[in-house]
């Protein structure tokens, strides 16, 4: 069995309300509306290079957390932030080197957008059932907006934070995870993207190449593959939609909500929005945190649902069991 927990997440002591964000002033009418209209009351703002140092304190929070110290630490897989501070540097040996996770193996996992931690729960499960040496492996994802510009057109406004999660092989742990499913389609391959190469860095500006695409073609294929995936994961182990709770998802915006709950005849947990009004998008970090903020409305054996996609395009279903809450006093291995 491989459990999925302590889960920890860390955010930057700035909350700025939306409405008070600089870059509203440079927008249009429109879209200033259409930002405020969000269902985001507030985001947090870290400090330039601070996704490093929120990954490492929300690391070190969930080994503590694990009583597991970071030289027993098997891998350590961090998730890749939406813009390294170097070319061809490691963010990942760094973190390693950070925390003292010497004997870890380390590797960095992205590409895939806010699902890049849908790809990293692939893998640590890999690692975890193939590797007879390896019994726990340390997720760790930062966000911090890219650029100076929060807004997305048109879809979210990007909040920073931090997160990590424990995968083992262990009893401890707030979920099992029971079953998993990762899709991708290279033709949203640039759907989003930012021209970095020719600009300096105050004019970067994330762009969506084609909204018409992203609004429409995009959200029914998508709705289509998450459909198909949920029904292949439920069906494989012999549940319905129906008999699960609430589902959890990534946060864009309430809207994104509304489309979800029509769309999949499901309910979206309330943790989603409450997240989503407090924080704002935070890509793969998302899900941790409705995760953790959604466990202590879960009673033990309860199924749920967690749903994770991308404008890359990619797509998640996971399945998850509540396990019992025990207190993390080291995990024995």
């Amino acid at each position: 069995m491989i459990t999925l927990g302590p889960v920890s997440s860390v955010f930057p002591d700035t909350a700025v309300a939306v409405a008070e964000l600089a870059e509203m002033a440079e927008l249009s009418a429109g879209k200033r509306a259409h930002a405020l209209a969000l269902g985001i009351d507030t985001v947090r703002c870290a400090a330039a290079d601070g996704d490093h140092d929120l990954a490492a304190a929300a690391a070190a929070r969930a080994l503590e957390r694990a009583g597991l110290s970071p030289d027993r630490l098997d891998a350590l897989l961090l998730v890749g932030g939406r813009a390294p501070r170097y070319l061809m540097a490691s963010e990942a040996t760094r973190l390693q080197h950070r925390l003292g996770a010497d004997r870890a193996f380390v590797a960095g996992v992205g590409e895939l957008g806010c699902a890049s931690i849908s790809a990293a729960f692939t893998l640590a499960a890999g690692l975890l059932r193939g590797d007879p040496h390896c019994g726990n492996v340390l997720i760790v994802a930062a966000a911090t907006a890219p650029t100076r510009f929060r807004y997305r057109a048109p879809m979210t406004l990007l909040g920073d934070g931090a997160g990590a999660v424990l995968l083992t092989t262990g009893k401890t742990g707030r979920y099992q995870l029971v079953d998993h499913l990762v899709r991708s389609d290279g033709k949203y391959s640039d759907l989003f993207r930012i021209d970095y190469r020719n600009l300096p860095q105050r004019d970067w500006r994330e762009e969506c190449a084609d909204e018409a695409t992203y609004s429409f073609r995009l959200a029914v294929e998508s709705r289509k593959r998450l459909a198909a995936m949920n029904e292949e994961l439920l069906r494989r182990n012999g549940l319905r939609l129906p008999d699960l709770g609430p589902v959890l998802m990534q946060n864009l915006s309430a809207g994104a909500f509304s489309f979800w709950e029509e769309a999949l005849e499901t309910r979206v947990d309330q943790a989603c929005r409450r997240n989503l009004a407090a924080y704002g998008h935070l890509g793969s970090l998302d899900v941790l945190v409705n995760l953790e903020a959604a466990a202590p409305h879960r009673a033990p054996g309860d199924y749920t649902l967690l749903l994770n996609s991308s404008p890359v395009a990619a797509w998640s279903s996971t399945l998850l069991r509540r396990l019992p809450d025990r207190e993390y006093e080291g995990i024995e291995l």
